[in-house]
């Protein structure tokens, strides 16, 4: 499956605006799926995602988030570059992630082929996933160890986090579907536990997932030292059982 990026409701790049990496299935779509990349931004691995879901018959498009400070960021998984994709997320603004989310969405209903529009959330992105379902009406948000859900401290999170404001999921309609390692250093069992009880609470659908021996990046065939097989085969067959029943 080949992709390319497209501008998001502008004429193009030159004008500005927000791109995103974009894979289109070979027949009629069975819907839209918006992968919210990791800190590292849209790299081989997300793209790969991307070409995943195309081939599994879903239009799938990966917004480049970080683009008002850097176009089109592709980074590896080494410390260094880690760093690097730290000092794009701090520099990330709630109000303008709310604002990309909205123009993504709208781009991925187009692109949906009348079906429903799903987002696809990885670390970063889970908690980007998530804060859209807050503010947007789509049909599923599929979330991979997404961080700070009930707490914040970065700027993307804002003053609120996400989930203190689940009854806003609720009435926007998104089931919510997620998934953390048991030995997770961001996401800890306490906090996987309140989202439980905050969801449960607010009359959110949702389905909550821990895997027992699993780290953060779990689903990641890219990062070795963290992958694994079982959960992330798992996870994914979890993902495509939703898509299908949710678009």
């Amino acid at each position: 499956m080949n992709g390319q990026w497209e501008l998001l409701g502008g004429e193009g790049r030159d004008s500005g605006g927000i791109e995103a990496y974009v894979v289109r299935p070979a027949g009629t779509p069975l819907g839209a799926v918006v992968v919210c990349s990791e800190l590292y931004g849209v790299n081989a691995y997300v793209r790969d995602t991307c070409a995943q879901l195309a081939r599994a018959g879903y239009t799938a498009l990966a917004p480049d988030y970080y683009w008002r400070r850097a176009r089109r960021t592709a980074l590896g998984y080494s410390a260094e570059e880690r760093e690097e994709g730290l000092v794009l997320m701090r520099a990330l603004d709630r109000d303008e992630l709310v604002a990309d989310a909205a123009t993504a969405l709208a781009a991925a209903r187009t692109a949906a082929g009348g079906r429903g529009v799903a987002f696809l959330g990885l670390s970063m992105g889970g908690h980007i996933a998530v804060r859209a379902a807050t503010e947007l009406t789509f049909e599923l948000a599929a979330v991979f160890y997404p961080g700070w859900l009930l707490n914040s401290g970065f700027p993307l999170v804002g003053p609120v986090p996400p989930l203190e404001q689940s009854g806003r999921i609720a009435a926007g309609g998104a089931y919510l579907l997620g998934f953390r390692g048991e030995l997770d250093h961001i996401i800890t069992a306490e906090e996987w536990q309140q989202a439980e009880q905050r969801l449960t609470a607010a009359g959110v659908p949702h389905r909550l997932v821990s895997y027992p021996g699993a780290r953060h990046g779990f689903a990641c065939v890219d990062r070795p030292a963290d992958y694994d097989p079982k959960a992330g085969a798992d996870a994914w067959q979890q993902v495509y059982a939703a898509l299908a029943e949710h678009l």
